[in-house]
């Protein structure tokens, strides 16, 4: 069953596996697009054994045999085949300039009403950590507060590197669960855990103590040791402060390029328990219990958002309080639900 063309280390597979048969519960009769890249192809292959011992019919993509990359565009033949799935994975490293490509892809599985699970930025290490999680208790410590959180009109957050933020709520703007466990009404990341919406409106400091994402992630790494400071009023960028200069001029340059790059579009919740820590990998960072946000684009496909955005920068920090009308639900980063 295995594919002997590539080789992977052993310890891959039980985050293949539950990748697979937990969070997608594939099925035999359902076709499956797995869309991977050179620098991801052991992760690619491990996947796509774990496709075969299921019995499903694969096809199986590496986007250098497209094209050089960047590649900006989703060649044609990748969603030719996504037409054809009811299942798809992204495992992939994104290179700048690449989140077009990302979008058109993802385009395809709204449309289609594909389970997709969004790997991007994976990496061995999270292969072994995130993704051995126990998706079944992440989905129930979600859904808990995803219950609190569609109530709630007002959430406050502090954190002990000095975040201070508030943020309020419309209730026409839904809220999102992504826990691991996915349907083909909302395609997610993995590894999942988190609860998200768009906010009516956000204002306060937010201190990144941890990461940056997107590709700043890759180019700035854990921003522990010299946090970048964010100020926002009604839910825009307005300032903004940095020890690394180059890590003040990336952030600014990003938050700059369309006139909603600068807006917060995501409040979230991180809920996977099985991250106990910073990595400097957005795809598990913002997973850790605690609360991120992003600025541009507000999934306003899934949440309802009226407007949108082609770019989307999530910010994460550590050690966070929380309160939903006044009742605390997290303390230091653990959930009191």
């Amino acid at each position: 069953m295995r594919d002997t063309s590539i080789t992977y280390a052993e310890d891959l597979i039980p985050g293949a596996r539950n990748a697979v048969r937990t969070c997608l519960r594939l099925a035999a009769h359902e076709r499956v697009t797995i869309i991977t890249d050179r620098e991801t192809e052991e992760i690619g292959a491990s996947l796509a054994d774990q496709v075969r011992e299921v019995g499903s019919p694969l096809e199986f993509h590496v986007l250098e045999d497209y094209g050089s990359r960047p590649m900006t565009s989703m060649p044609a033949p990748i969603l030719e085949s996504l037409e054809r799935s009811a299942v798809s994975i992204y495992a992939a490293q994104p290179q700048t300039g690449e989140l077009p490509q990302r979008i058109q892809m993802t385009d395809v599985v709204n449309r289609r009403y594909i389970r997709h699970a969004h790997m991007v930025y994976i990496s061995h290490r999270i292969m072994l950590e995130g993704m051995r999680a126990d998706f079944n208790l992440v989905d129930e410590i979600s859904s808990r507060v995803l219950e609190r959180a569609r109530k709630a009109t007002r959430i406050r957050a502090k954190s002990a590197g000095g975040s201070d933020l508030e943020a309020t709520f419309d209730p026409a703007i839904r809220w999102l669960k992504t826990s691991g466990l996915i349907s083909a009404e909302k395609w997610a990341n993995l590894p999942a855990g988190e609860v998200l919406t768009s906010p009516a409106r956000l204002d306060g400091i937010y201190v990144v103590d941890g990461v940056l994402g997107d590709y700043l992630c890759a180019r700035f790494g854990d921003l522990e040791q010299n946090p970048l400071r964010v100020t926002i009023e009604n839910s825009r960028l307005v300032d903004a402060s940095c020890d690394r200069p180059e890590v003040l001029e990336g952030f600014l340059a990003y938050t700059s390029q369309e006139e909603n790059s600068n807006r917060v579009g995501e409040f979230a919740m991180g809920t996977n328990i099985a991250v106990r820590s910073i990595i400097g990998n957005i795809l598990q960072d913002e997973k850790l219990p605690g609360l991120h946000i992003a600025f541009g684009h507000p999934y306003s496909e899934h949440t309802g958002a009226t407007w949108s955005c082609r770019t989307h920068l999530d910010i994460v920090g550590r050690h966070f309080d929380v309160w939903m009308d006044g009742d605390q639900i997290m303390a230091d980063s653990k959930f009191l639900l």
